[in-house]
């Protein structure tokens, strides 16, 4: 428990595992509270030094019915406390409710930014077609789309998975949840617009223009309107994201490399998307013209 500036430690006597998601553990309490309140809320802090630590921020309501803080300064330890996570050097932000869900941040966070730039280099091969008129930057715009909306969907699912553990449902019609939703729609109809036109050049021409307005719209649904309201989603409605308490110095560490792998990792896989569809066009060409 913090007491003013300092923090005070009670060891427990005997920790047993009742089974895989049970703990029974056992404090002999001084008489008397380091402070001078008849209330105190108290930490919880489970260490392991192969799962690491477990932390359940002032869980604990203590009362005492006589204050005397000197006998429970003496009663009660001062010392730090080391984690055995901390040690080892593996260590993640302890917020309540989240817990170690909070890894989660390694693919759902990082799925998004790879999404953005896959979004992103479509724009830029569409807008490649308009001015050259090249078909090849057609077929990349549509394999880097198309991998894009797979991200899109993988960050929906992750997510989804983390707003059960955190949010009590998978699907909370939460602002953030919705908008994410109806971009990604956007962003498939782009494939049913190209399926429903034949012409090759007019579906090239069309499905430019559209990818750029599906990206126009994908900003404002995604970054601007959710922070307009409420939102349980960090990030949105006042409520901060990126900060001290979503990640520590040894998450960066994991966090901005998994950036940049799911981003490399994506832009392959659009690449191989696009020489198949290359050589599928080409293999098209062939039989026609037999």
């Amino acid at each position: 428990m913090d007491v003013g500036e300092e923090p005070f430690l009670l060891r427990a006597d005997r920790t047993e595992a009742a089974d895989d998601r049970r703990l029974r553990i056992r404090f002999e309490l001084p008489e008397h509270l380091p402070g001078s309140q008849s209330v105190t809320l108290a930490s919880l802090i489970v260490d392991n030094p192969v799962d690491g630590a477990s932390v359940l921020p002032e869980k604990i309501a203590l009362r005492q019915e006589k204050i005397d803080a000197e006998a429970g300064r003496l009663a009660w330890s001062a010392d730090s406390l080391q984690l055995s996570g901390a040690e080892a050097g593996f260590t993640f932000p302890f917020r309540n409710i989240l817990s170690e869900t909070i890894r989660n941040t390694y693919f759902h966070v990082p799925l998004w930014f790879a999404m953005l730039f896959l979004f992103l280099a479509s724009v830029v091969y569409s807008m490649r077609y308009l001015t050259r008129r090249d078909a090849k930057a057609d077929l990349k715009a549509a394999a880097f789309t198309r991998v894009g909306i797979i991200y899109g969907l993988l960050g929906l699912i992750t997510g989804a998975i983390w707003a059960k553990n955190t949010w009590g449902a998978y699907w909370s019609f939460d602002v953030k949840q919705n908008m994410t939703a109806i971009a990604l729609l956007i962003y498939l109809a782009y494939f049913i617009l190209r399926a429903a036109v034949e012409q090759p050049e007019s579906r090239a021409r069309i499905s430019a223009v559209y990818s750029i307005f599906a990206f126009a719209a994908l900003i404002p649904l995604i970054y601007i309107i959710p922070r307009l309201t409420d939102s349980l989603h960090p990030g949105a409605g006042g409520n901060p994201a990126f900060g001290g308490e979503d990640l520590d110095n040894t998450m960066r560490m994991v966090f901005y490399p998994a950036i940049i792998g799911w981003s490399l990792l994506g832009f392959w896989i659009a690449s191989l998307t696009f020489r198949a569809a290359a050589l599928r066009e080409k293999l098209l060409q062939r039989i026609y013209a037999a």
